[in-house]
């Protein structure tokens, strides 16, 4: 199962609350995820804290992942061994729109 997911935010704080509820999203149609949530978030906050503070842009942050798995989707997500698992995030300035 994967995800892939965009959010702009004018503070750091912002953002990292921004990907926090669109991830909460994700788990809502592929409860699998909550395996990868921490090392998505993690991903995400360092690179978002790479950053310094500009209270001239908006920061941008992409994140994209999978968890791969053998078996079915029926069968109990959270027990079944995971066969691969992808993550990563990037962020950035971006204009602000005023």
């Amino acid at each position: 199962m994967s995800y892939s997911f965009q959010v702009k935010a004018a503070t750091k704080a912002k953002t990292k609350a921004a990907v926090e509820a669109e991830f909460e999203k994700v788990l809502v149609h592929q409860p699998i995820h909550a395996r990868d949530k921490a090392a998505a978030l993690g991903n995400a906050n360092a690179v978002i804290d790479l950053l310094p503070e500009d209270d001239s842009n908006d920061i941008s942050v992409s994140c994209n992942g999978y968890v791969s798995w053998y078996g079915s989707h029926g069968e109990d997500q959270m027990a079944v061994p995971l066969t691969g698992a992808s993550v990563s995030c990037s962020a950035g300035f971006v204009n602000r729109e005023q």
